[in-house]
């Protein structure tokens, strides 16, 4: 199957480790140009030396906790270089505990770093796309808009609302060769996931490896996911091929989910 991203200009974000890292190399792979967005400057460099040297990469240091500084520096990257045809917004999530325990400005923090930048780069990227009759806009949120998970509660209230904010934007720009979709995903091999399980360790007393094996066998798979399992889904939806699909909650989750 061709993708038929070869050239296509991508910005992925939060793309030093995880499922975002492993994107921007599967992007890449299939002859994408890809701009790397994340905090770290250090860790942006060490990225782009993995990406193959024969495409046109680079990266933009930025800060998802100030829309403003984000929105200044992606506007700067577009008039100094190219528009991007590919928005992958991929971002940590919030820190885990009960809903009913968080902190205001627990809501505002995941608020800003999950809708408003998304928000931000959406609407810096789409006047490119209209442009060249093709984008794709894919966000990376969590199955949490499917089926709320334990322990999670200001995740799972801040997802739900990009996954909202997804589905409407999907609605207003179809009409312009421009899908927007969300990538689920379950338990995956990352830094993150590393978090939770130590957090379940120090909750129930079990060992951390007790805690892991528990929450596989909640899976189907009885595997938690590779990054790069993910970033084959989110690649395939950047595609030509995806053309039309759009507007979905895509779980990509070894089928832990148990909703349809």
């Amino acid at each position: 199957m061709n993708l038929n991203i070869n050239n296509k200009n991508a910005l992925v974000c939060g793309s030093t480790a995880g499922i975002g890292k492993a994107t921007a190399l599967s992007l890449a792979n299939e002859g994408a140009n890809v701009t790397l967005i994340a905090r770290n400057e250090d860790k942006l460099k060490a990225v782009l030396a993995e990406l193959p040297s024969h495409r046109n990469h680079s990266y933009i240091v930025a800060d998802f906790s100030n829309p403003e500084d984000l929105q200044e520096k992606i506007t700067d990257f577009i008039t100094k270089n190219h528009g991007f045809h590919i928005l992958v917004n991929n971002t940590g999530g919030p820190a885990g505990g009960p809903v009913f325990n968080a902190k205001l400005e627990e809501f505002e923090n995941a608020f800003t770093q999950h809708l408003k930048c998304n928000h931000v780069l959406a609407q810096a990227v789409v006047p490119y796309m209209k442009t060249e009759g093709f984008g794709r806009i894919i966000n990376v949120i969590s199955t949490s808009v499917k089926q709320p998970l334990d322990g999670l509660g200001v995740s799972n209230t801040i997802r739900g609302a990009v996954a909202n904010w997804s589905k409407t934007l999907a609605n207003e720009l179809g009409q312009f060769g421009i899908t927007v979709n969300n990538v689920l995903p379950g338990a995956t091999g990352t830094e993150r996931l590393t978090e939770i399980i130590k957090n379940k360790a120090s909750k129930t007393g079990n060992s951390e490896e007790e805690s892991a094996n528990a929450m596989k066998q909640a899976v189907p798979a009885k595997r938690f996911a590779k990054p790069e399992e993910l970033a084959y889904a989110i690649t395939f939806l950047a595609s030509e091929c995806a053309s039309y699909i759009n507007g979905i909650n895509l779980p990509v989750d070894g089928g832990r989910t148990k909703s349809l």
